[in-house]
């Protein structure tokens, strides 16, 4: 057999499953088809009608893939964590490098559905259309219909929980008539974030070779979608959801499991890994951190898990302790870090401001002024709240509240009230100072939210 004749027969071997959940091409799916089929490619070395030169050339083929596998699953590591308030990165590794975004692919899909509700051209009971294409998406999915419609408070959750990319290609064609179009108002916006190593190509983050970002620019869009919509924040804590009688629990554990965390999102196709964006707040402080590439879930969790500990300032044997995962150890935090990377960190900071208006960074530090005015207040002048509105759901008058709590310090409440002669759940946040009550009532006015300043009776 000749040169020609071995890749032939390779070829063949790999479209048996190239096509397995849409990795077209991917290096990651040949090397585990090869695998499946050892046994087939060793009988076939053996016919007489491959001769020796055919043989060795197969095996010496095979044996370049097999060395290849650790390499490429390391080469697929990426990881940052930023303290929220100062753009200041505590952690950055191969920050930079050009990776796959899987389903955080979905993270840019919500911010467009986001924009789309506060600029009041959808709402939670707008209904998009289900086309064919969309309802052909392969899993995961919640297994739309074509000619079916779903409304925009189903599709948050069956985004964010579920991954669902046929509801991804639902959302793009209601907002881009085409999910072509939408990939490239995608791209677009992703610029104006400040994204710019970003491109996208699809909705879902379904596997295509041009479509890719950095953990850098997945940190950029985390920080991004908390600091534009903090009234739709919260759905990205939403841990189980319900569609047609089928109950979906989200993938993302670090939610349920880790102290702090209330967002956002996991993601994974086999060319990228197992990534996850997750932010999280302790004592007033936030990060924002973003892992890629863990060969598997638990492993990208537990490093997520360690690189929080550190940030917030626990952990001792942190480096040890990843040394024993399959993620490389990470460079020192901020306190030994080169004169190099605080020049790369201050130059984060600096654009985060020119690119971000009066944003997260800047409610998180007002957070702190805060408490640093209740240490000395005494509990008597603690008797202002904010009402944030009555909701005829109680669990929908607590995530209103909650979603407000991220910034601002206090107790959440919800009073049953009688309103027209209907029951309603009012939302408060309570145990406030009269100056921090008035200033987050004026933050939540300029996005949008509606709140009312009282004080406290009794």
């Amino acid at each position: 057999m000749n040169l020609g004749g071995v890749f032939a027969f390779i070829s063949r071997l790999q479209n048996t499953q190239l096509y397995e959940n849409g990795l077209k091409g991917n290096i990651h799916t040949i090397l585990r088809v090869i695998d499946k089929h050892m046994n087939l490619i060793k009988q076939a070395a053996t016919l007489k009608h491959i001769g020796n030169t055919g043989t060795w050339l197969v095996m010496i083929l095979l044996a370049l893939l097999w060395a290849s596998t650790p390499a490429l699953a390391e080469s697929r590591h990426a990881a940052i964590v930023v303290d929220a308030e100062s753009g200041e990165v505590l952690h950055e590794s191969n920050a930079d490098a050009s990776r796959y975004p899987a389903s955080l692919t979905k993270m840019m899909t919500l911010y467009m559905l986001f924009e789309a509700m506060q600029q009041r051209r959808m709402t939670l009971d707008t209904q998009m259309s289900v086309s064919l294409h969309a309802a052909s998406m392969p899993p995961t999915k919640i297994n739309l219909r074509a000619g079916e419609v779903l409304s925009v408070q189903d599709a948050i959750p069956a985004l964010i929980v579920r991954s669902a990319n046929d509801v991804a290609a639902v959302v793009a064609e209601a907002l881009g008539d085409t999910e072509a179009q939408f990939a490239r108002m995608m791209t677009d916006k992703a610029r104006k974030l400040g994204m710019q190593s970003t491109t996208f190509r699809n909705a879902s983050g379904l596997p295509d070779l041009e479509q890719r970002t950095t953990a850098r620019d997945l940190m950029i869009l985390s920080a991004r979608l908390m600091q534009d919509f903090p009234q739709y924040y919260h759905y990205f804590s939403t841990r189980s959801f319900s569609y047609k009688g089928t109950v979906y629990n989200s993938h993302n554990r670090m939610v349920k499991n880790i102290p702090g965390v209330d967002g956002l999102k996991t993601g994974f196709i086999r060319a990228s890994g197992f990534n996850v964006a997750t932010s999280a707040k302790r004592g007033g402080r936030r990060v924002i951190a973003v892992v890629m590439g863990g060969q598997t879930a638990a492993a990208r969790d537990q490093t997520m898990a360690q690189l929080l500990e550190r940030s917030f300032g626990a952990g001792e044997n942190f480096t040890s302790q990843l040394a024993n995962h399959d993620y490389p150890a990470p460079t020192r935090l901020i306190s030994d870090r080169s004169q190099k990377q605080k020049a790369s960190a201050n130059k984060l900071a600096s654009t985060a401001k020119k690119s971000v208006p009066e944003n997260l960074v800047g409610k998180e530090k007002k957070s702190d002024t805060r408490k640093e005015t209740k240490k000395v207040a005494s509990t008597k002048q603690k008797v202002w709240e904010v009402q944030i509105g009555s909701y005829n759901a109680h669990n929908r008058a607590r995530a209103k509240a909650q979603a407000v709590t991220r910034w601002l310090p206090g107790s959440v409440v919800i009073s049953e009230v009688e309103v027209s002669k209907r029951k309603m759940y009012r939302a408060r946040v309570v145990g406030l100072l009269e100056n921090q009550a008035r200033s987050a009532c004026q933050s939540l006015t300029k996005q949008k939210m509606e709140c009312l300043v009282v004080r406290s009776h009794g």
